[in-house]
């Protein structure tokens, strides 16, 4: 852990990731998924839960049994077949352009070839697919290929926000930014700082009501100073 923080040139964005690891634990950067799995997976994610992505995703896979099958099939019946991912009328035809455009410009369902472009080429090169924007793309070139990048979404977003280190009027596209710039360029720690922000946001940093009581990051947040601690001593 020494050498992972020796890294860091903001001593309090040391202090919050080292609390985020001892909170929620180090995790190892291996692929969880194949890229065009990781990819397709993360298209069926926006503004729905892991469990219905993962359910929608299983579906689909049971019913047309290849990326052939699901790019072909009428865009209702795939739509059909993905609901519990929520928009699907919107994600079905944005899935079939997407895997048209992979295999009309590759020749192969495949995205392995990104792990060889220069980072920034294959960010460009993943969002001109439909459906896909900085937080996928960045997903999929820190989950897949470990590239140092940082995929924002709502949970790291927010915690980010509460605790100043992006300000009020930062939003979830120019954090990726921001974020990136602020954090050592290491895949392993951007995707530990992900990857237990996440955590933090789902568990005890949440939207309506945080759980400051039990945060251990408290001491650092700019919200809680305001919001809790700031109101209490006005009492």
């Amino acid at each position: 852990m020494a050498a992972n923080l020796s890294s860091f040139s903001d001593p309090r964005l040391m202090e919050v990731y080292d609390i985020l690891i001892k909170t929620y634990g180090e995790q190892p950067l291996v692929p969880r998924r194949e890229p065009m799995h990781e990819l397709i997976s993360t298209m069926l994610s926006h503004r729905t839960t892991q469990h219905n992505e993962a359910l929608a995703y299983q579906r689909m896979i049971d019913h047309f049994g290849s990326w052939e099958a699901i790019q072909s099939a009428p865009a209702a019946e795939l739509a059909q077949t993905i609901a519990p991912s929520n928009f699907a009328e919107a994600k079905a035809p944005n899935i079939q352009k997407a895997l048209s455009i992979i295999y009309e410009t590759r020749g192969a369902y495949s995205i392995d070839f990104l792990n060889d472009l220069p980072i920034d080429e294959a960010l460009v090169w993943l969002m001109s697919l439909p459906g896909v924007g900085i937080k996928t793309a960045s997903l999929v070139m820190l989950f897949c290929f470990a590239k140092p990048v940082l995929p924002v979404d709502t949970h790291v977003h927010r915690v980010s926000q509460r605790l100043g280190l992006i300000g009020p009027k930062v939003g979830t596209e120019a954090a990726h930014r921001f974020l990136l710039d602020m954090l050592p360029k290491i895949p392993y720690i951007l995707f530990n700082f992900h990857v237990a922000t996440l955590k933090h946001g789902q568990q005890l940093c949440v939207w309506s009501t945080p759980k400051c009581a039990p945060c251990p990051l408290k001491h650092l947040c700019d919200w809680y100073q305001v919001n809790v601690a700031g109101r209490q001593a006005a009492r």
